[in-house]
């Protein structure tokens, strides 16, 4: 993506390098396992799947790089976007028989999505396997909050894990009441807001 150690906004990145490494750095995730059980296919599809997250994000938000070791995908809901062109289509091609799955989750993604007026949504924050734990996620969330912060908006994501619910509640979050839960006994999603300060 950069060869730059420092967060940055990124314009122009290679979305498939990107879609690759959240797809790697969430597979020992419990909603990735909720998705399906074979690991290799299920990164291929989140890999093609999150690559459209960035390319969207360039267009319609932000991508926030370190290097080719960290990355946040940040739409913004403050002004009216297109949705990716053809995603369903697209989605059930990259997907095939898993595709029901893929789709229930983001139909209770947005189900859980508050409207509560302009913000932007982290929809992705990874870190490559191997540099986890070291600070990059912290980094990119304080570089672009500052933004947010200045402009005044407001931001929400879904944590996956208690660990990034930590994360995101020491960067100034609040979890928007209690965790909800994948259908079929799927684990817990945190939705979280953060008010500008």
């Amino acid at each position: 993506m950069t060869g730059n150690d420092a967060a940055q906004a990124a314009t122009a990145v290679d979305t498939a390098a990107a879609g690759r490494l959240i797809a790697a750095s969430f597979q020992q995730l419990a909603v990735s396992a909720w998705l399906m059980d074979d690991a290799a296919e299920r990164e291929r599809i989140m890999g093609v799947q999150f690559g459209w997250f960035a390319e969207h994000a360039l267009a319609y938000g932000a991508v926030d790089v370190i290097g080719d070791d960290a990355v946040a995908v940040w739409f913004d809901n403050t002004v009216e976007a297109p949705w990716i062109d053809g995603y369903d289509e697209r989605l059930a091609e990259v997907a095939g028989p898993h595709l029901d799955r893929f789709t229930l989750l983001d139909e209770v993604f947005a189900e859980h999505h508050p409207h509560a007026g302009p913000h932007w949504h982290l929809a992705l924050l990874a870190v490559r396997p191997g540099r986890q734990g070291a600070g990059l996620g912290g980094q990119l969330l304080t570089r672009r909050l500052a933004l947010l912060d200045a402009a005044g908006v407001p931001s929400y994501l879904e944590a996956s894990t208690q660990g990034s619910r930590d994360l995101y509640l020491r960067h100034g979050f609040t979890l928007l009441g209690e965790a909800y839960h994948l259908p079929g006994g799927g684990p817990p999603m945190y939705p979280m807001w953060r008010e500008a300060r």
